[in-house]
């Protein structure tokens, strides 16, 4: 069996990965808060993770690998784009209208990352489905003494666990210090964090045994994970803004509720994104959606594969010059593998790429090593692997057998100048093809037509 090694967070170690059953491997990744449509650095871990699920797969079988990733659905964003719709004499209680959001949002999200090519994963869970098992969660840590009840919130003690701060490598005082945190005089202890707190009329609500209220974030994770995988699971993934203080109170929480589990045994996070060269942000003018992308023309694939440049845990910068050559060699992937079956199997040196750590970067020098070789079959197998290449993604290619008409035209037109000395036609459609992002090469043999980053099919129907 292929080894997998994966960079492990919680032990700053590259591990090899040593899953808990075999026959049942399983992952965890925070997914969105569902208040909005997903901005290109919500896509991030999609694609890292997507990749991992597939990898996953390969090796262990594909009946033999849960992903599970949540929306978070509770959110005083979320509430108050329902409390403006109620107020703006939308129909339905506040609670359906916050239901309608979500379910807008979500259907965003699944459509956007559908278009980039990420497998969904094997469930979905939402924060609103599992209440009941976080109030049980929450009445347990109390039992045990690990939280409290205090000002109308239920709160959980820090210094009841004694490996606080072991996953992000601080303190307690350095988290303190460090940290923008909420300093209430009903908490013990400043780090202390919400597990429940109260709702007013005029927001979205459960009963549980410390009045009607909602969770904190932190507890959904680690009920909807305790639910669906088990007290023990193998991989926890997400970003790595998310290892303080979401993914360090997951591990309180869980660990104190469940003292014979092991929660995680492998925590991923992957890096930050950047948009050429500068953090993206809207008041640099450089912030936008995956939708956005979408829109503009910018092919799901072709933010795949920018994605799987860079290695996952360093920070990424998208560039439209990456966009550019991506699509480009896409294109040429694509013109190759055209109309032959698959091998049977990826490439072993692809595969090895991939299991050193998701060394995505590596596995795409692989690819481009089989199409210089010319082994389209092995291209097509690999490629597919990583999520690329899919029949799903291929819409926006234009078929290669279009371009030939375009080459023969210019192909005739030049025989015919070579006897008329008068080469101003064919500079004339030289220069159309060019226009439309052909890439025009001449030679003695003929003429070959190579689409382009920015080939346009119908600029060049257009060319009279």
């Amino acid at each position: 069996m292929v080894e997998i090694k994966l960079y492990n967070t919680k032990t700053r170690a590259k591990e090899a990965f040593v899953p808990i059953d075999p026959e049942n491997v399983r992952m965890y990744v925070c997914g969105p808060t569902v208040y909005d449509r997903a901005h290109l650095g919500n896509a991030r871990p999609v694609i890292v993770f997507d990749t991992l699920f597939r990898l996953l797969r390969h090796v262990f079988g594909e009946e033999h690998v849960t992903y599970v990733r949540n929306f978070t659905d509770v959110d005083d964003k979320i509430n108050a784009t329902a409390l403006a719709r109620k107020e703006a004499g939308a129909n339905g209680t506040l609670e359906d209208l916050v239901k309608e959001r979500s379910d807008e949002t979500i259907g965003w999200y699944h459509d956007d990352m559908d278009a980039l090519g990420a497998m969904r994963p094997s469930q979905e869970p939402r924060a609103t489905e599992y209440i009941a098992a976080m109030v049980i969660m929450i009445a347990d840590l109390i039992a045990k003494g690990h939280a409290y009840e205090a000002g109308g919130h239920v709160l959980f003690s820090v210094d009841s666990y004694k490996d606080y701060g072991k996953l992000s490598g601080r303190t307690v005082d350095d988290m303190i210090a460090g940290s923008r945190v909420e300093v209430a005089p009903y908490k013990r202890n400043p780090m202390d964090f919400v597990l429940w707190k109260p709702s007013s009329d005029d927001l979205p609500g459960w009963d549980s045994p410390w009045g009607r209220g909602r969770p904190g974030w932190h507890i959904e994770c680690s009920a909807m994970s305790f639910e669906l995988l088990g007290e023990s699971f193998d991989i926890h993934g997400g970003g790595n803004d998310l290892m303080f203080p979401h993914h360090e109170n997951e591990i309180a929480q869980s660990r104190c509720a469940h003292p014979d589990g092991h929660f995680a045994n492998y925590w991923l996070h992957n890096e930050m994104l950047q948009v050429e060269g500068k953090k993206m942000s809207k008041s640099l003018g450089n912030f936008f959606t995956v939708h956005d992308l979408l829109d503009q023309g910018v092919p799901g694939e072709v933010i795949r594969f920018v994605f799987l440049s860079t290695h996952y845990r360093k920070p990424m910068d998208w560039t439209q010059k990456k966009a550019d050559e991506a699509a480009a060699t896409l294109r040429k992937w694509r013109a190759l593998t055209s109309g032959i079956e698959p091998a049977a199997s990826a490439a072993p040196a692809v595969i090895a790429a991939l299991g050193d750590d998701l060394n995505t970067p590596g596995a795409l020098t692989e690819l481009h090593r089989l199409a210089g070789d010319g082994a389209a079959a092995d291209l097509l197998a690999s490629a597919r692997v990583m999520g690329l290449l899919t029949e799903d993604l291929g819409a926006w290619v234009a078929p290669v057998a279009d371009l030939s008409v375009f080459a023969e035209r210019l192909s005739a037109t030049r025989e015919a100048a070579m006897l008329s000395k008068d080469f101003s036609e064919v500079d004339r459609l030289k220069s159309a093809y060019l226009d439309a992002g052909l890439e025009v090469r001449m030679s003695k043999a003929g003429v070959d037509l190579v689409p382009g980053a920015g080939f346009d099919m119908d600029k060049l129907r257009a060319v009279e």
